[in-house]
């Protein structure tokens, strides 16, 4: 019988994105195989690094990389026989929701997707879900003012959750294009910080009482938008700041705290939620429901209803849809150019 093949995105050591075929493994137990129909691709987690890649090359070799796509089941591993060759899943997991013609998915992290959602939009779901979790670190309260420093995809995500969850949004960066995106899509503040004092217009936005919340959803250097957002954050009348800061995206912060900071919590968010990397969880093993509510199956279902009923908006920030053999370009155009590229989804 002849060798099953896939053709799959690859990046290696040098920073060299290339699509290659490569064989299709059988899908495990646990698992179901899909026919890939679309996947987004994450510029900040999957990207990021290419940069330094290039100017420090290593010998790592081309690697298949991904965590968001959508198909059709195609294949059952053992204990997926209750899923039905056909359903269309919007799926979710490093090394296996890749960008590619065919992936092998565990079942927890396989969705099935409501009947009238694209499987485009349906790619968003990681990201989304992403941002749900660090809405939900945030502890947010209806009315409340929020601010999202970066508007990737998962602070643009994060700024229609927050409004979602009834509070007032603020969102900043510096590139024309996102900050557009963000409005297109609902945002009540975009605010460009090489344009406008945040700390003044926060002022202003908040009818003075200061930021409640604020996330950073960036990589890199993350100490211009903590100092930022610190300065946007209500203030007691002993002068001393208060509020809640959650960091989303994978920036590096460097302060001090007690009283040089005041009365701040500083929140991590990691991931999608609970189970992600366990991997009995992910291949069918259930937490109970009554203690681990907010799993990352559950929050990438809720991800799907909003993005199905319109709740979430994906379209606007879809900038380039590609055909898999012409994905290395889109990448190009992440990396070189953000001021024109923000959702760029991979038709295999």
């Amino acid at each position: 019988m002849a060798e099953k093949l896939r053709r799959a995105l690859t990046r290696d050591g040098k920073g060299v994105i290339a699509v290659v075929e490569e064989a299709l493994a059988a899908p495990a137990k646990g698992q179901v195989q899909i026919e890939v129909k679309a996947s987004l691709i994450s510029p900040g987690t999957e990207l990021g690094g290419m940069k330094r890649s290039r100017e420090n090359p290593s010998d790592r070799p081309p690697r298949s990389f991904g965590y968001a796509n959508t198909g059709v089941v195609i294949g059952q591993g053992k204990g997926c026989e209750d899923i039905p060759l056909g359903t269309r899943v919007a799926c979710t997991g490093g090394g296996c929701a890749e960008h590619a013609s065919h992936a092998n998915i565990p079942r927890n992290m396989a969705v099935p997707m409501p009947e009238g959602l694209s499987f485009d939009h349906a790619a968003f779901l990681t990201l989304a879900a992403t941002a749900m979790n660090a809405i939900r670190r945030a502890q947010l309260e209806f009315a409340e003012f929020l601010g999202v420093a970066g508007l990737g995809v998962v602070g643009q995500m994060s700024c229609q959750l927050g409004r979602l969850s009834g509070c007032h949004v603020i969102g900043m960066d510096k590139l024309p294009m996102r900050l557009k995106a963000a409005g297109d899509a609902g945002l009540e503040r975009p605010l460009n910080i090489d344009e406008e004092d945040a700390v003044e217009v926060s002022k202003t936005f908040t009818r003075g009482y200061g930021l409640d919340a604020g996330i950073i959803a960036h990589g890199g250097d993350g100490n211009p938008a903590f100092n930022t957002l610190y300065g946007m954050l209500k203030q007691a009348p002993d002068s001393h700041k208060m509020g809640r800061i959650v960091i989303v995206g994978g920036a590096k912060i460097e302060t001090g705290f007690a009283a040089s900071r005041g009365n701040i919590d500083v929140r991590s968010a990691a991931r999608t939620g609970a189970g992600y990397h366990d991997d009995a969880w992910e291949h069918g093993a259930n937490y109970p429901p009554v203690f681990v509510q907010w799993t990352t199956r559950r929050n990438l279902e809720e991800c799907l209803i909003l993005i199905e009923n319109g709740g979430l908006q994906v379209e606007p920030l879809i900038t380039h849809r590609s055909p898999l053999d012409q994905a290395p370009e889109a990448c190009e155009d992440l990396i070189q150019r953000p001021n024109e590229s923000l959702g760029v989804v991979i038709n295999p």
